[in-house]
């Protein structure tokens, strides 16, 4: 009897997880997966976005300008596929994720005997969008109401203040200050770290974790240094022709 009523909790919980990705607009599709060294490596991505598609969802890559019916980030999914360990069998699997990488989805694994890399991946990858396609979505509605709250006019926002403070060791900071709203970072899980994204969404920065949950070793774009928190704010601080820059950035991990 208790097998029977772990097997109907089972069966229930993907059903509320199949049911929820209808409240989604539309899946971000990442350049590169983790497991993978290079982009779209063996048209991995392509053929995600593809399936997506086929599947009846809209479905953007991560680096792609999306109109302005999808510019907010929470009525999005995100997909990720994510590779087990095996012994002679390649196995794969896909997760869709919120804004905040709650998982509201995953796929059955699939597996492939096949020793060619891509062979595998692409075998694999079409097994575990089966998953997907017996969702049968359709967009129902947002994932998550708007609160409701003062409206800002845009005048009402404050201007990005820039000021020089004095630090230790006698190096000048220049403080870059952002009070914008808008320009807030939202930190969505990599492999040893996190990537900061905005609300296109699109991937600002990429941080790493260090010995101290207070510092990341930080890139944003070509510009290197480290993600640290003061005082309950983040700041990327770099070096910028001789001076160390420290720049305050919002971040919602």
């Amino acid at each position: 009897m208790r097998k029977y009523i772990l097997l109907l909790l089972i069966v229930a919980g993907n059903f509320v997880n199949a049911q929820s990705v209808n409240n989604y607009k539309a899946v971000v599709v990442p350049v590169k997966f983790d497991f993978l060294k290079s982009e779209n490596a063996y048209r991995l991505n392509t053929l995600s976005k593809f399936n997506l598609k086929k599947a009846g969802f809209e479905a953007f890559y991560s680096n792609e300008q999306m109109p302005k019916e999808f510019v907010k980030r929470c009525d999005l999914l995100y997909v990720n596929v994510e590779k087990e360990g095996g012994f002679l069998v390649t196995k794969l699997f896909i997760t869709l994720k919120d804004c905040e990488g709650k998982l509201i989805f995953q796929s059955e694994t699939a597996r492939s005997k096949e020793k060619d890399y891509e062979t595998a991946y692409v075998e694999c990858l079409n097994q575990a969008f089966e998953s997907i396609y017996a969702l049968h979505y359709s967009y129902a509605g947002s994932a998550k109401p708007l609160t409701v709250g003062t409206v800002v006019a845009e005048e009402d926002i404050p201007e990005t203040i820039i000021k020089e403070e004095p630090v230790k060791n006698n190096v000048t900071a220049v403080v870059q200050e952002v009070a914008n709203a808008t320009d807030i970072l939202y930190a969505q899980p990599i492999e040893n770290g996190y990537q900061l994204v905005d609300a296109s969404p699109k991937v600002v920065m990429k941080v790493i974790k260090t010995s101290s949950p207070s510092t990341y070793i930080a890139s944003k774009g070509e510009v290197q240094g480290v993600l640290v928190s003061k005082n309950g704010a983040w700041y990327f601080e770099y070096y910028k022709d001789q001076k160390l820059i420290s720049e305050k950035i919002a971040v919602k991990f």
